[in-house]
Protein backbone atom coordinates (compact mmCIF):
# COMPACT_ATOMS: atom_id res chain seq x y z
CA UNK A 1 0.00 0.00 0.00
CA UNK A 2 1.03 3.69 -1.12
CA UNK A 3 1.49 6.10 1.68
CA UNK A 4 -0.93 8.09 -0.08
CA UNK A 5 -3.27 5.65 0.12
CA UNK A 6 -2.97 5.17 3.53
CA UNK A 7 -3.56 8.57 4.51
CA UNK A 8 -6.54 9.16 2.10
CA UNK A 9 -8.35 5.93 4.04
CA UNK A 10 -7.50 7.42 7.08
CA UNK A 11 -9.20 10.91 6.04
CA UNK A 12 -12.09 9.08 4.54
CA UNK A 13 -12.72 7.03 8.37
CA UNK A 14 -11.84 9.61 10.54
CA UNK A 15 -12.01 12.69 8.72
CA UNK A 16 -9.04 15.01 7.88
CA UNK A 17 -8.82 16.51 10.54
CA UNK A 18 -8.66 13.82 13.13
CA UNK A 19 -6.84 11.43 10.90
CA UNK A 20 -4.03 13.25 11.42
CA UNK A 21 -4.66 13.42 15.56
CA UNK A 22 -5.15 10.13 16.10
CA UNK A 23 -1.94 9.24 13.74
CA UNK A 24 -0.19 11.88 15.79
CA UNK A 25 -1.45 10.64 19.68
CA UNK A 26 -3.24 7.53 20.04
CA UNK A 27 -0.74 5.06 21.35
CA UNK A 28 -1.35 1.27 20.47
CA UNK A 29 0.06 -1.54 22.02
CA UNK A 30 -0.36 -3.51 18.56
CA UNK A 31 1.85 -1.11 16.81
CA UNK A 32 4.81 -1.87 19.89
CA UNK A 33 3.65 1.43 21.91
CA UNK A 34 3.77 3.63 19.10
CA UNK A 35 1.65 6.21 17.36
CA UNK A 36 1.01 5.73 13.68
CA UNK A 37 3.49 8.35 12.80
CA UNK A 38 5.90 6.36 14.68
CA UNK A 39 5.53 3.15 13.69
CA UNK A 40 5.59 4.50 9.97
CA UNK A 41 8.67 6.47 10.65
CA UNK A 42 10.41 3.64 12.64
CA UNK A 43 9.89 1.92 9.09
CA UNK A 44 6.59 0.15 9.24
CA UNK A 45 4.75 -0.85 6.40
CA UNK A 46 1.62 1.21 5.48
CA UNK A 47 -0.72 -1.31 5.28
CA UNK A 48 0.36 -3.45 7.90
CA UNK A 49 0.04 -0.17 10.09
CA UNK A 50 -3.35 0.03 8.45
CA UNK A 51 -4.45 -3.25 9.47
CA UNK A 52 -3.95 -2.37 13.06
CA UNK A 53 -5.70 0.71 12.74
CA UNK A 54 -8.46 -1.32 11.86
CA UNK A 55 -8.70 -4.15 14.00
CA UNK A 56 -7.96 -1.80 16.90
CA UNK A 57 -10.76 0.99 15.80
CA UNK A 58 -13.57 -1.72 14.31
CA UNK A 59 -13.04 -0.41 10.81
CA UNK A 60 -15.98 -1.90 8.73
CA UNK A 61 -14.91 -5.00 6.61
CA UNK A 62 -15.70 -2.58 3.29
CA UNK A 63 -13.29 0.11 4.05
CA UNK A 64 -10.50 -2.38 4.76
Amino acid sequence: MRLTVFWERMAEHFGTGYAETFARDHVMSELGGRTVDEALASGWEAKDVWRVVCDVMNVPQEKR
